[in-house]
């Protein structure tokens, strides 16, 4: 049982650090632009929101309560990213600390987190059910493969707080002009990535 647990934790946090699938890499970039270390409890909530949603979705279609075809996923993934980007970009101009968001804004984007959790654990759970095949017993690969995902993510949230850092703090580069190039990064990538599942 541990060496399975462990075999699916490393599966879990590979798949979304993988740079050669970056779609789930560039969606954090684009939810957590902006936000520093000063902006703990708010980008707490709003991973959280994420986690819930994709943790949630992983579940229901790793037991095969719920089935999308991965040629729809896709694309919603790229679309989640344009849309968090440009939401980002949309709000950089007149409050590009996240602290100055309303508290009404803030519940939307909360929720925008939550329900692009659901459509990103649609994709997560496509390649947990690809590894597991038809195997019947998943609860101790299935928990794995998410804790690994959380630390993955975990990970990527780190390396982007510590760019923001030093992007905004060190290298006193505008906070404005930091998050416009995040999420303008992510909007150009989002199209090109939605473009080719079109074309697919």
């Amino acid at each position: 049982m541990g060496s399975e647990f462990a075999v699916f934790l490393r599966l879990g946090f590979d798949h979304i650090a993988d740079l050669r699938a970056w779609d789930h890499i560039l969606f954090i970039v684009a939810l957590s632009a902006g936000y520093g270390f000063a902006h703990g409890r708010q980008l707490l909530v709003l991973v959280t929101a994420f986690t819930v949603g994709h943790s949630l979705t992983l579940l229901l279609a790793t037991l095969r309560l719920v089935s999308v075809s991965a040629a729809v996923v896709e694309p919603l993934i790229a679309a989640t990213i344009l849309a968090t980007a440009a939401f980002n970009l949309t709000e950089a101009r007149t409050r590009p600390d996240p602290l100055e968001l309303p508290r009404g804004t803030r519940r939307v984007l909360y929720a925008m987190a939550l329900c692009f959790g659901l459509i990103h654990g649609l994709g997560f759970s496509s390649f947990l059910r690809a590894l597991l095949g038809q195997e019947e017993a998943i609860t101790v690969p299935l928990l794995a493969f998410n804790l690994g995902l959380e630390a993955g993510q975990l990970v990527i949230l780190a390396v982007i707080l510590l760019a923001t850092h030093l992007a905004v703090r060190v290298a006193r580069v505008p906070r404005t002009r930091w998050i416009t190039l995040l999420s303008g990064s992510a909007c150009l990538a989002a199209l090109f990535l939605l473009a080719g599942h079109i074309a697919a």
